[in-house]
């Protein structure tokens, strides 16, 4: 029978999109050995320079963490699961202990909360902690939208919203905070409108700013509760260093195609993300929901659950996702529940802290020595307009289409499409002395594209610059964008 290993989405696309492969393995090291053999793109991801799994790559054996195991030995035996989780982000209340003015609830809020006052778990001195609450979002986007709406019907007291951006047509397949009429808005300004209509008897508070290290602590300060909707790395170290620094319970959550990820970190003697992902993954191995989608339902999946775990921290109810990992496969209708260990050598939560105060974020996760992805400077490029009337002349150009095939049937410039990771073993399609111009969405993916055919001595190739969006816009605005 031999051992599952289950390959995260991130990594599927070097696996030939396999889910999971199996393999006749004595220990998780000879596993791995195997898998990477197999599937030689994988190693890079998963194994250092000097042979070493990488500190943002996670391994679980059924559901225990053996990271402080020597994964290499670590037996494993028939019908065992490994699990390979890279980064891609209880019971006790979490109000202040301090005095505050005493509260109360009007008759309207007895008829609004009465479904919550007949519960003996919540009830009048329940519906008082919520009111007393402050629980700030990062994040008014995929996650923060059922995160604000939820926690605003409950009647969570006060409601701090941080955001920076506009809505945009893009964003109303999930952000279901936001409507059509909404885009071009901000969105805080429109998150405030919505939610303040929802229930006009909490205070919400925004702040129309990019979180960063110097407001950081500021802002978090003077909340009981950090929910962490954000979708980059570096904001995700930010909030999470900020939250141990202050002593915050940071309610986590990611999301990404069909798979969703929720935890609560920062807690007294729990781990913190640090103890989950030392280090962030390279530049461009991890796509973003613009690059890799998310179905529309699952950030409302996860973004409820974050909800539920915040409710619970403020009633001090229940069992919290403290040293618990819950893994959501959407297109399998499936809960996963790992369990998370703080280490005791964590920079940041551990016995020998290190780190005492909030860094350079956009450095600590941005480009570093050899990780550093190839970006559309560093490759020869051609501009769409340029493209367009050499086309229009009838030079001999081929048109390399590097997407999948399902952004192939959304619009197309009729090139040939062989998608990024395909290319290695695909290259013998490719005739290199015709001159080839590769193209993506947004000319990220084709950049890699160019910069692989060139290092394989194709000397007359280019890269679109701006991708299918930028002929769009420049060239022919009848090509959807997406």
């Amino acid at each position: 029978m031999g051992v599952k290993v289950l390959i995260p989405t991130p990594l599927r696309p070097y696996t030939g999109k396999q889910p999971s492969v199996e393999f006749e393995a004595r220990t998780v090291g000879e596993a791995l050995e195997r898998l990477t053999s197999q599937f030689e793109e994988l190693r890079k991801h998963l194994y250092t320079d000097d042979g070493r799994i990488r500190s943002f790559v996670n391994v679980y054996v059924n559901d225990e963490d053996i990271r402080y195991l020597q994964k290499e030995i670590t037996p494993i035996q028939d019908g065992d699961t490994i699990s390979i989780i890279p980064s891609i982000a209880g019971g006790t209340t979490a109000a202040r202990a301090e005095a505050r003015a005493e509260t109360k609830l009007s008759r309207e809020e007895v008829l609004r909360y009465s479904r919550h006052l007949i519960m003996p778990e919540v009830g009048m001195e329940g519906q008082l902690k919520l009111k007393q609450a402050r629980v700030l979002l990062i994040g008014t986007g995929g996650l923060g939208a059922p995160l604000g709406l939820y926690l605003a019907a409950a009647g969570v007291g006060r409601l701090g919203l941080v955001d920076f951006d506009v809505v945009d047509f893009t964003n109303l397949q999930r952000q279901v905070t936001f409507s059509t009429a909404d885009v071009g808005r901000a969105k805080l300004e429109a998150a405030k409108e919505r939610l303040a209509g929802l229930n006009p008897e909490i205070q919400i508070e925004t702040y129309n700013a990019r979180l960063t290290s110097e407001n950081a602590l500021n802002i978090l300060r003077d909340f009981d509760i950090v929910v962490d909707g954000t979708d980059n790395f570096p904001t995700r170290y930010l909030v999470n260093d900020a939250c141990v620094l202050l002593g915050k319970p940071n309610v986590y959550g990611s999301i990404f195609r069909f798979e969703g990820q929720a935890t609560v970190f920062g807690m007294p003697g729990g781990p913190c993300y640090r103890c989950l992902y030392p280090e962030p993954p390279p530049p461009g191995l991890v796509p973003s929901c613009a690059e890799g989608g998310v179905l529309g339902v699952l950030p409302g999946i996860v973004g409820a659950i974050q909800a539920m775990e915040t409710i619970k921290l403020i009633l001090g109810r229940g069992d919290a996702l403290v040293g618990r990992l819950l893994l959501f496969d959407a297109l399998a209708m499936r809960f996963r529940e790992l369990k998370l260990h703080k280490n005791p050598d964590c920079p940041l939560c551990g016995e020998r802290r290190t780190i005492t105060k909030l860094i350079d974020y956009e450095e600590f996760c941005g480009i570093r020595g050899q990780e550093a992805p190839v970006t559309a400077a560093q490759v020869p490029e051609v501009a769409p307009r340029e493209l367009k009337a050499r086309l229009d002349r009838g030079d001999d150009v081929f048109i390399l289409d590097v997407r999948e095939p399902h952004e192939y049937q959304i619009c197309n410039l009729r090139g040939h499409l062989i998608p990024l990771g395909d290319l290695p073993r695909r290259v013998h399609e490719l005739d290199s002395s015709h001159e080839i111009v590769a193209h993506c969405r947004s000319g990220k993916r084709s950049a890699e594209a160019v910069d692989f055919l060139r290092k394989a001595g194709f000397r007359k190739v280019w890269n679109l610059k701006g991708g299918i969006l930028a002929w769009s816009d420049e060239v022919d605005a009848s090509v959807p964008k997406y």
